[in-house]
């Protein structure tokens, strides 16, 4: 992060806002066209600097207070919360899942010819799962995949 916070920006704006605002004085008589630079120039740069203290600021505001998006895992909590039902699942309900849609995978394993890299990705999915949606997402392609085997006998 440095000595200046993430406030670069900010500090070399304001540094050239102000030097502009130190010059002012001394050109205001030496053209009208450079007095019109000045009016232009200072105001427009410290509302640069103004904005970009403001915009870093809130930056540093949301990673402060983002933790409540960031996803938990399973290796430290016991209970999960949905976002979309608000519904809680357990860690042992999860892992009774994962082994009734392994034992389902492999059913459909001797079922249905997959190529070996698809039942290793489901597995991989099945082993990873962690939230009711990606369970539900499994649980439907499993289906699909129940019904194909269906159609092939």
């Amino acid at each position: 992060m440095g000595y200046l916070g993430n406030h670069l920006a900010t500090v070399v704006t304001a540094v050239f806002a102000a030097v502009l605002t130190g010059l002012w004085p001394y050109f205001v008589d030496f053209a009208p066209i450079l007095n019109f630079v000045f009016i232009m120039a200072v105001p427009i740069t410290w509302f640069l600097a103004f904005t970009c203290w403001i915009s870093q600021k809130s930056t540093d505001y949301m990673h402060k207070h983002a933790h409540h998006n960031e996803k938990k895992s399973l290796s430290n909590t016991q209970t999960i919360q949905t976002t979309t039902t608000g519904t809680q699942v357990s860690l042992s309900e999860i892992k009774q899942i994962q082994n009734d849609l392994s034992s389902e995978l492999n059913n459909l394993k001797e079922t249905v010819k997959l190529k070996d890299s698809e039942i290793e990705r489901l597995n991989q999915e099945i082993s990873n799962l962690q939230t009711l949606v990606q369970i539900e997402s499994l649980k439907t392609e499993l289906a699909n995949l129940k019904m194909l085997a269906s159609k092939k006998k």
